[in-house]
């Protein structure tokens, strides 16, 4: 019996586990680009066309080693513009109702696909590292799921930067090493850049163009030999500055020294195990340092694989989660919007541009202003999971939900990530360009980091002040006088009453 394959958007893998269990000469791949998936958020414009081309490219490559390929594209008349009725129409076409299925990334589309009327085998997705099973019985009988000792135990399972049983250079993590601030110059041209397929382009800008977000100029690439010369340009070029200045900003510089490979390992068109060995290879052959290429692979086999875990261990309802019971809705600014705060209006405006950001770019700039300012995280996470080209459910949600706004409890973090505006002033050259003073702690050019930071801890107190990294902090505010507190407070307040106004801030 001829059974239908599905391969989705961000299942781009020749090795893919649905494909391993097929029958070439028999089977039918079935691809389809939806409405449905392309609105379920408002995705960035140059997310929805890199999925199209990624995908289109990869049912060419399925073709031409064999594969019968039912692909439908998104302006295909008889369309049914969602996952599911595109399953029907094609089980339709060929008599059958045996469907087989690479387990799908997010729950909102593994529910959709568990209501389907035809008979589906789900196979897990076996591209990472750590299964669900690995993974919750890593977590079992824990009190704490911290990602440090899940990272040890990915370590010792690959065998990357190991010698023997101990960790190569005698340290785990060498994070301490990856902080120097903003260098006066930035000595990488960046990314590779590849030609678009002007089809999707202008079939995107048709339907999604009036999302946020700027679908061209577009160079991300959409095959795996493109991804993989991506990836080789930057191991040569950046690799080695790449540990430290991995969490430094610098005006201007969207890309700085990081890789941009995170859209193409989430859509498959890279293998993360793969790749964390040709990174650990250039530290072994003496191009890089132990700093940057352990502080890469922390970031796939680390992070990448614990977030994962995080998203399919808490459940359905992890995104809705809201712990510090924050409402204030997304600030215009985050639109894009004016805004005479340099630091997000980089972030933010790069965003725009490249739907990129780096991981400090979101954490401490866009990600810490929202949690300052109570923003409600629902909001926060469908903003992150929207605007981002490498956003999927279950790569988003846990690193917004968990550890950039606390909403989850402290599950993942074992303290919110917030700072006043020295951390910005620190790790960047933004707050030159700044029309708010970094250095002002109150008064009317105060660095609103400044003011939302003590407001933050005030409005939290009983539920942080025992946190014993956090005590310290208390202990500060603690020690001003009565009035320089009371001035801290009321013009924090003054300032969000401004920006829930809509006036420009």
């Amino acid at each position: 019996m001829v059974r239908l394959i599905l391969v989705l958007g961000n299942q781009l893998s020749i090795g893919l586990h649905g494909l391993r269990k097929a029958d070439k000469a028999r089977d039918i791949v079935v691809m389809a680009e939806v409405d449905a998936e392309a609105t379920y958020t408002p995705h960035h414009p140059k997310k929805i066309a890199f999925t199209f081309m990624a995908m289109r490219r990869f049912a060419d490559a399925l073709r031409a080693g064999g594969w019968t390929v039912r692909y439908s594209k998104l302006d295909d008349p008889d369309n049914t513009q969602s996952i599911g009725g595109e399953l029907i129409r094609r089980a339709s076409e060929q008599d059958t109702r045996g469907v087989v299925i690479t387990a799908p990334g997010e729950w909102r589309l593994i529910d959709a696909l568990d209501d389907l009327p035809l008979r589906v085998h789900t196979l897990p997705d076996d591209r990472f590292i750590a299964s669900h099973a690995d993974f919750e019985g890593w977590a079992e009988g824990r009190k704490q799921l911290r990602m440090e000792y899940f990272y040890r135990d990915m370590r010792r399972k690959t065998n990357l930067l190991m010698d023997g049983d101990k960790p190569e250079g005698g340290k785990w993590n060498y994070d301490h090493d990856n902080r120097k601030p903003a260098p006066d110059e930035i000595k990488h041209s960046g990314p590779l850049e590849f030609e678009p397929d002007q089809e999707v382009l202008d079939l995107v800008a048709r339907r999604y163009g009036d999302n946020f977000g700027d679908l061209t100029p577009f160079w991300f690439a959409t095959t795996a030999q493109d991804a993989q010369a991506s990836l080789d340009h930057w191991i040569t070029f950046a690799l080695p500055q790449f540990g430290d200045f991995q969490d430094a900003m610098v005006t201007g510089q969207p890309f700085m020294y990081h890789a941009i490979i995170g859209l193409y390992l989430n859509a498959g068109l890279l293998d993360p195990f793969a790749v964390c060995k040709q990174v650990e290879a250039a530290y072994t052959t003496g191009h890089a340092p132990l700093n940057a290429v352990e502080g890469f692979i922390r970031q796939i086999i680390g992070w990448r694989e614990y977030v994962r875990g995080i998203y399919f261990l808490e459940g359905r309802d992890y995104t809705q989660r809201n712990g510090l019971d924050h409402t204030r809705d997304l600030p215009e600014m985050f639109w894009g919007k004016p805004t005479k705060m340099h630091c997000m209006d980089q972030a933010i405006g790069q965003t725009q541009k490249h739907a990129y950001a780096h991981h400090i770019q979101r954490l401490m700039v866009t990600g810490n202003f929202a949690l300052l300012a109570g923003v409600d995280p629902a909001q926060v996470h469908a903003w992150y999971l929207a605007v981002y080209a490498d956003a999927y459910e279950w790569v988003e949600a846990p690193n917004v939900i968990g550890m950039s706004q606390f909403a989850d409890g402290g599950i993942i973090a074992s303290k919110p990530y917030i700072s006043s505006g020295n951390y910005i002033h620190k790790m960047s050259n933004y707050c030159k360009s700044c029309a708010y003073r970094v250095q002002d702690k109150t008064g009317k050019d105060a660095c609103p980091f400044n003011l939302l930071y003590w407001h933050f801890l005030d409005r939290h107190r009983d539920r942080f002040v025992k946190n014993p990294r956090m005590g310290n902090m208390y202990r500060i505010w603690d020690k001003m006088d009565d009035a320089k507190r009371d001035t801290v407070l009321s013009e924090a307040t003054a300032w969000l009453k401004k920006l829930d106004a809509g006036d420009v801030v």
